[in-house]
């Protein structure tokens, strides 16, 4: 993956909520939505970012498209800083990025038919002559497995697999390289899940897409990323390849998701990791590490200082963790309390 080509870089991204207060409604606080991280997603990869909710995962996916404006950092597209795009540029290159709502009720113009809303995309971005759109249509139907006669239908004759198939036509119809998928499927039932998750597998194999895909389930995060980033209070705790991750966690955070997954195989069955307190507020994160305040292994320098993501001796290329006791855990020289398993 390293040799691959970088599609998109982040750095130092931040995103911060004012939060309004007295008379006068001035900023008296900011919620750190997303504070200081930085990654890079590569030319046809899935990477995707996982966490509790309201860990900042879906508002980092809409900083990176500025969807919401971001409060600092960099977002390189191709090597161009799109923070430093003009309104009528940012919009020239949408038609590159693209999103996948998690509602696929509410993302969607109830007041429109099918075709109007797929027609709406080509008409903005202009990717297609105006006597191809209907062609244009009626493909981007079949190929996210729609029927042709339902592209004059309402979007309330649909079901929910269906018309996230609609948000996905959408998506594609503008021949993005970039699509964020955010929290997709998690609105759907399992078997439909499935099939979405097949969709999307297909079509990026089909036309070269990139996906940051968003969502807090870990079985289906499992099955189609390459890559995983995981987030906690605004940042990221630990970033590897879907293999190193699943079979070898290093931050305790992420020991803790992983022990949580449901298994049918009850001779191995993962000892489940409990993790006391409530998640801290964004609003006013705890100094140091902010995983100190649930973490089993917490000292007093997690307390003071914040770790680095890095990496270490006992880790795979490119698998990076933010704990200042990965080494200690890992040689079991460094013991949780016994309250916090069970």
């Amino acid at each position: 993956m390293q040799n691959q080509k970088v599609l998109l870089k982040v750095t130092n991204l931040k995103q911060y909520f004012p939060i309004k207060g007295g008379i006068l409604g001035r900023t008296v606080n900011h919620v750190k939505a997303v504070d200081d991280i930085s990654f890079k997603v590569y030319e046809g990869e899935t990477l995707s970012i996982v966490g509790e909710s309201g860990c900042g995962k879906s508002t980092t996916g809409r900083a990176i498209l500025r969807l919401d404006e971001p409060s600092g950092g960099q977002v390189e597209f191709r090597g161009e800083d799109l923070l430093s795009f003009s309104k009528k540029k940012m919009n020239a290159i949408r038609k590159e990025m693209q999103i996948i709502f998690q509602d696929p009720y509410a993302s969607i113009n109830p007041r429109q038919t099918v075709r109007q809303i797929l027609t709406e995309a080509l008409e903005i971005q202009n990717v297609v002559p105006k006597k191809e759109r209907g062609n244009r249509v009626i493909e981007l139907l079949e190929t996210v497995g729609l029927g042709t006669h339902q592209a004059d239908r309402m979007p309330h004759v649909f079901s929910g697999g269906q018309r996230q198939r609609i948000g996905i036509a959408r998506a594609l119809s503008v021949n993005p390289k970039l699509i964020v998928a955010d929290e997709a499927v998690s609105a759907l039932d399992v078997s439909i899940q499935a099939q979405v998750i097949n969709l999307l597998t297909k079509l990026q194999r089909e036309f070269k897409l990139t996906y940051i895909f968003i969502s807090h389930d870990l079985g289906v995060v499992r099955h189609i990323s390459d890559r995983i980033i995981v987030m906690y209070v605004g940042k990221i705790v630990e970033i590897a390849d879907k293999k190193s991750l699943f079979e070898n966690p290093k931050h305790p955070y992420t020991r803790a998701l992983l022990s949580a997954i449901p298994s049918t195989d009850i001779d191995n069955r993962p000892q489940r990791i409990i993790l006391k307190g409530d998640v801290p507020s964004p609003i006013d994160p705890p100094k140091g590490c902010r995983f100190h305040t649930r973490c089993p292994f917490a000292t007093e320098l997690c307390r003071q200082e914040e770790p680095s993501l890095r990496q270490t001796n006992l880790m795979l290329d490119g698998h990076k963790a933010a704990c200042h006791h990965i080494e200690e855990i890992e040689a079991g020289t460094h013991q949780p309390s016994p309250l916090t398993v069970s």
